[in-house]
């Protein structure tokens, strides 16, 4: 096989999405898998809607995702530009040389003549396709309108018969070129369209292969005629299946988060967005297999295992693959990650990584099987770093505001005062002796104190996080707490 120059073309008219996320990974992982290049080039000939806000946005999230370009904004290339808007000579230039073929011609019909048309036709029940008006003007009537400098568009001229191509995800394709109308390829105002531009990039940019997404396969037919009116190679086109919602709608904005960087912000690791996102329409052909690497994945990707259906965007599968990459994490990596949201929380101290790093190491072993985000660290973990707690109303009504909570919890105080050893182990099994000589339930007081020192009815093992805590701030937190089990009044306060 010919060693593969593969693109992403965004349109910087909003975030780099899912959908967009994905194409720019099968290309990104076809070229790494057979030594090819990745080209990133923005198409941002929309200038209305185009922004370098958008445009960084994009940057950003490629980086995240660490899609790295080896040609494209930032690092150049043999043929830079790679803004569409920069390029627009060569747009007129190659417009004006399939005129000089006669594959195009010009076209100098106003948009409200167009329009009105338009609207007959479908009044009259019917589709409306330009009828070739101005293949019918003679020379000099071009000249004497070119003389006036009339407005007037591109026109490409299709040529009759089949226009067929192999896609490589669904077979062959064919069209019947009569259903296709001449289509504009330069506009009044000098401006391309997309069929225009993207084949003028692809050609010079030596494009072998285009993959995405199979909103386009409408669009392949007129771009294969237009390689072919310029004597250029036509590139193998693979058309990726869509990305549905869970409603099996197409994904937008109403089934949550849709930019890729908004996933970064809620806690989701690239390495399982890559992973997840790989897996949409995609099989590596490997049995049961889920969990790859992103070298991983390079080295098993083809073309060959997208699949012809759309794929569904399942936000639970997203969390299991976080949760699995999460797990996989070193140590030292997952400090790393979670710092600036730990700074963020004001949760962070330099001495998590001196005189406290045992301890810490310790505190993330704890939180791991149960966060499914990096947020979730900061989210269930607080209660370790921070000694202010927030109390669940509904907690403490529940399991401390009932029976003798209170005197359980103060008799199980007098015996952590004494305990030699405050680990795991030595906490378990004083507790359960405290429950028996008070004749309760150990889960009665487990739950008592679990709502005692961290604010919550739900969090990791007990004894685990009194041993974090250590003797002096859990035994603050249960006095504390003994004082919120106990009314104004200076009694004991019954279930409610």
């Amino acid at each position: 096989m010919k060693i593969p120059r593969v693109r992403f073309a965004p349109s910087p008219t909003g975030y780099l999405h899912v959908g967009g996320a994905r194409t720019a990974l099968f290309n990104w992982l076809f070229a790494r898998r057979h030594g090819g290049v990745f080209i990133l080039r923005i198409e941002d000939t929309d200038v209305e809607r185009s922004s370098a806000e958008m445009v960084d946005g994009i940057l950003d999230g490629m980086r995240w995702l660490g899609l790295t370009w080896d040609e494209g904004p930032l690092i150049g290339g043999p043929h830079a530009p790679y803004f569409q808007s920069e390029r627009n000579d060569r747009y007129t230039a190659m417009a004006n040389r399939l005129v000089a073929q006669e594959h195009a011609y010009y076209c100098y019909c106003s948009p409200a003549d167009l329009k009105t048309r338009r609207e007959a036709a479908e009044a009259a029940g019917g589709a409306f396709t330009y009828d070739r008006t101005c293949t019918k003007l003679t020379p000099s009537e071009i000249a004497e309108r070119e003389s006036r400098k009339e407005p007037r568009a591109i026109r490409f001229l299709v040529p009759a018969g089949a226009i067929r191509f192999n896609d490589l995800v669904h077979g062959p394709i064919e069209f019947d070129a009569a259903n296709i109308e001449d289509f504009v390829i330069l506009r009044s105002d000098g401006q391309p369209t997309y069929h225009l531009s993207v084949v003028s990039d692809d050609v010079e940019m030596g494009m072998t292969h285009v993959v995405r997404g199979d909103d386009h396969i409408s669009n392949t037919p007129k771009q294969v005629l237009l390689y072919q009116a310029v004597g250029a190679p036509v590139p193998d086109f693979a058309h990726v299946p869509l990305i549905l919602g869970p409603d099996k709608k197409r994904l937008s904005k109403r089934h949550g988060a849709t930019s890729v960087m908004e996933y970064a912000r809620l806690g989701v690791l690239p390495e399982a967005m890559v992973n997840f996102l790989a897996l949409l329409g995609w099989s590596p052909g490997s049995g049961d297999r889920e969990l790859f690497s992103q070298q991983e994945l390079a080295e098993a990707f083809d073309l060959s295992g997208i699949s012809g259906g759309n794929a569904v965007f399942n936000p639970d599968k997203l969390e299991w693959f976080n949760q699995q990459h999460l797990m996989r994490l070193a140590p030292e990596e997952l400090i790393t990650r979670l710092q600036p949201l730990l700074e963020e929380a004001g949760l962070w101290s330099s001495t998590l990584t001196t005189e406290r790093r045992a301890w810490f190491f310790t505190v993330l072993e704890l939180l791991k099987p149960r966060a499914k985000r990096l947020s979730d660290f900061v989210t269930l973990g607080r209660f370790l770093f921070d000694d202010a707690l927030e109390f669940d109303e509904a907690a403490v009504d529940k399991h401390l505001r009932t029976g003798d909570a209170a005197q359980h919890l103060a008799a199980l105080d007098a015996q952590l005062q004494t305990v030699d050893t405050f680990d795991p182990a030595s906490l378990e099994v004083v507790l359960r002796a405290v429950a028996e000589s008070r004749g309760v339930k150990a889960g009665t007081l487990i739950h008592a104190v679990r709502v005692a020192v961290t604010g919550k009815a739900v969090s990791p093992g007990i004894f685990e996080v009194l041993s974090l805590l250590g003797r002096t701030r859990a035994r603050a937190r249960i006095i504390h707490a003994i004082s919120l089990a106990t009314d104004a009044h200076g009694g004991q306060t019954t279930g409610r």
